[in-house]
């Protein structure tokens, strides 16, 4: 099938979304489905652009009047598509549902070309809770819009157990794992226990508990084994704040343990792997219940898991629950038993290779064709 990929923005080496979103293209490409990437970005010049494939195909220009036209002036998607026999649009919702959308959507349809949407978080109001209203805005727009944007879809995709949003059928998936990405993690045991967290951080990640979590077991144990957490990725210190939460570096002084956490910022690639190589044990959601969600499958548990690395969340997740390297922790406020951390450590065995092998069905190419088959399941296209 010939299908168009559509996101509403760039990429960067150092997204984990953007690397996501290759890996789901991907996965498409290897059930062999033709794949092209649609997505907007500024060039060389500073003119914003409109892509498929690193090829332009709308320059809207510089200054003010550009922007606008690139937010309402999305007929170039269209000719694309009928252009060139695009049959699925696979476009990842970024909460701006317009009228705008609707009416290119409606006339994709029209076209006899279907659509679906992935909503990468659901429900995701919450997320802008404790917000300035200025950043609200673009949510309320959403809200008056997101219905009639998805009526115009076949399906809506999601990584919750909803089994309708927006009033559309939805189509669950897993987020998925691209195994020729990611390394296997053969980190060096010592005396010392070094933990990891990866992720863009914002408040619901609830790293806050884990770092109170440490500052109790060394008032408990100042003489313990010592523990270290290192974090990668950059922290919504102003989304924490509006929502009444301390930021990580807050909690670390707060109880004196400043040198046993480790902000080392975005990192990726080879820079990544060396941080990894030092840890045993990683640190996955822990805060989902602040934004109102209790399933979700997180990108973040799955890439863990696909290193061979054990870690610990508090979400509900299918795919997970029943598995030995991993801990639950409980859906509240309190501080991580970190003790309970570190006595599974002392008795855990399983090797890196055994925990990988438990998620190869998670693989992109597997749960991006699961859409594929539900969209075709009632026709001869596959």
């Amino acid at each position: 099938m010939k299908i168009l990929f559509l996101v509403y923005h760039g990429f960067s080496d150092e997204s984990g979304i953007s690397k996501k979103i290759h890996y789901q293209v991907k996965g498409m490409q290897l059930n062999g489905h033709e794949v092209h990437l649609c997505y907007y970005d500024f060039d060389s010049r500073g003119h914003r652009c409109r892509y498929v494939d690193e090829k332009v195909i709308k320059d809207y220009g510089t200054g003010i009047k550009a922007a606008i036209r690139s937010r309402f002036n999305l007929s170039c998607i269209l000719d694309y598509c009928t252009s060139n026999g695009i049959e699925i649009v696979y476009v990842r919702s970024f909460m701006n549902a317009s009228p705008v959308l609707i009416r290119l959507f409606k006339r994709l349809k029209e076209k006899g070309v279907r659509s679906v949407m992935e909503i990468p978080t659901y429900p995701y109001d919450s997320e802008f809770r404790g917000y300035p209203l200025k950043y609200k805005i673009p949510l309320y727009i959403d809200m008056l819009f997101r219905n009639s944007l998805s009526a115009q879809m076949e399906a809506i995709v999601t990584f919750s157990n909803e089994k309708r949003i927006f009033g559309q059928k939805a189509i669950r998936i897993s987020n998925g794992i691209d195994f020729d990405a990611l390394p296997l993690n053969n980190p060096v045991y010592q005396d010392d226990i070094h933990l990891i967290g990866v992720a863009e951080i914002h408040y619901w990640h609830g790293f806050d508990r884990l770092v109170a979590g440490i500052g109790e077991y060394y008032k408990k144990n100042p003489d313990g084994r010592k523990i270290y957490f290192h974090v990668v990725g950059g922290q919504d210190s102003r989304g924490m704040k509006a929502n009444g939460y301390s930021t990580i570096d807050e909690v670390a002084k707060a109880y004196n343990i400043e040198k046993y956490v480790v902000m080392h910022g975005s990192l990726y690639g080879s820079q990544l792997d060396e941080i990894f190589g030092q840890c045993v044990f990683a640190v996955g959601s822990l805060g989902r219940h602040r934004s109102g969600i209790t399933s979700i499958k997180t990108l973040k548990n799955r890439e863990y898991a696909t290193r061979g690395i054990p870690f610990i969340y508090s979400e509900i997740d299918s795919d997970f629950e029943d598995k030995p390297y991993v801990i639950k922790a409980p859906a509240d406020e309190s501080p991580i038993d970190i003790q309970s951390i570190v006595d599974f450590i002392n008795h855990f065995d399983m090797s890196p290779e055994h925990i990988r092998k438990t998620v190869e069905h998670l693989a992109w190419k597997r749960q991006m064709q699961k859409v594929i088959d539900e969209l075709c399941k009632d026709t001869d296209d596959l």
